[in-house]
């Protein structure tokens, strides 16, 4: 599993009654262009109700965990809504939340520095330069090409730190494409928990930051990795907005066959991902928060498959159908585990 926590904190400056589906309406949102250099897929998504994936269903002996598997960005104009869902919450005793990371600092100290975009004040480039000096000339030209659309004459951005300009103009191509990183289903499950009075069970790894100033500081002082990121996000952008959008599109309508066709991470992460760990990944502990968070995720889950008739669990997609996710390791483990499919057949 990624280090969610460190890009969410970059950000700032990852047997139930069959559901009847009808043919899913479509909407096309994103831009075209005829230029060369920038060929905007086209990406059509769904919208209104759609039902999600179905449920996999891990098990040992009478004791049964449901897992449904969230996966982001989602069609911006789809409401999902799971009648499976639900009947499987209201008869589980707990929901284990999916898996996340939070820091633990002093208190005093974060509120000082208003957390990290103090850190990324490094919002500019150092000197004062612009990307046209920052960038390789024929990254530059590529840039100009693809900006339009998506910025206009803007100027002030040009003085951004690339790494930051990636992820502004990643999150405006999701939403031309009529894609959203902002779906509301996990807080959808943990309504349905509250509805039917299961009890939820947040799934955290605590990181403890022990010299925040050593680490800030270094953060200041980088900036290797960001045009390396930079020139994977206009890869994305001008590449992969339509696998992106029949991604969720397929989450959304629950074609597991088509989900397992597709890679379940995507460039613009990954980059980012690694950016925040060459920046203080070693400073900030996060080195090895995968494998930890791993194991906080499977202890919960073995324990709360022992002490429950049922459980209802939401992970990544990514740990749902990877040969080396969480659910792969509880079968190895010795739990049975079943694919919405193999229960249909």
């Amino acid at each position: 599993m990624r280090p969610c926590i460190a890009v969410a904190l970059l950000a700032a400056c990852f047997a139930a009654p069959a559901w009847t589906q009808s043919a899913p309406a479509y909407s096309s949102s994103a831009p075209s262009s005829s230029s060369a250099n920038a060929p905007l897929l086209q990406a059509v998504t769904v919208t209104g109700v759609q039902p999600g994936p179905g449920l996999w269903k891990v098990s040992k002996g009478d004791h049964v965990m449901w897992v449904l598997g969230t996966l982001s960005p989602l069609p911006k104009r789809m409401q999902w809504q799971s009648a499976e869902v639900e009947q499987a919450i209201a008869h589980s005793q707990e929901l284990l939340e999916s898996p996340s990371a939070e820091l633990k600092v002093d208190a005093g100290f974060f509120s000082k520095l208003a957390l990290l975009p103090s850190v990324y004040s490094a919002r500019k480039n150092p000197n004062g330069e612009n990307l046209q000096q920052i960038l390789p000339p024929d990254m530059f030209a590529r840039w100009e090409t693809i900006k339009q659309p998506y910025f206009g004459n803007d100027k002030g951005i040009e003085y951004w730190r690339p790494i930051l300009v990636a992820l502004k103009l990643y999150q405006k191509a999701l939403d031309k494409a009529g894609l959203t990183n902002a779906n509301d289903v996990t807080n959808t499950v943990k309504k349905l928990a509250d509805k039917h009075d299961v009890k939820r069970t947040a799934v955290k790894y605590q990181l403890v930051v022990e010299h925040p100033r050593d680490a800030l500081e270094t953060i200041k002082q980088t900036n290797l990795h960001d045009v390396s990121c930079f020139n994977q996000t206009l890869d994305a952008v001008q590449r992969d907005m339509g696998a992106l959008a029949a991604r969720a599109n397929a989450w959304s309508t629950g074609d597991i066959g088509a989900l397992r066709s597709f890679a379940l991470s995507d460039r613009h992460e990954s980059c980012v991902v690694a950016v925040v760990n060459a920046d203080f990944a070693q400073q900030l502990g996060l080195d090895d928060l995968p494998q930890r968070m791993e194991d906080v995720w499977l202890t919960a889950a073995q324990s709360a498959l022992a002490r429950n008739t049922q459980t209802f669990a939401v992970l990544p997609m990514e740990q749902v159908l990877s040969p080396d996710g969480f659910l792969a390791h509880l079968k190895a483990k010795g739990y049975t585990v079943q694919s919405p499919d193999e229960l249909e057949q």
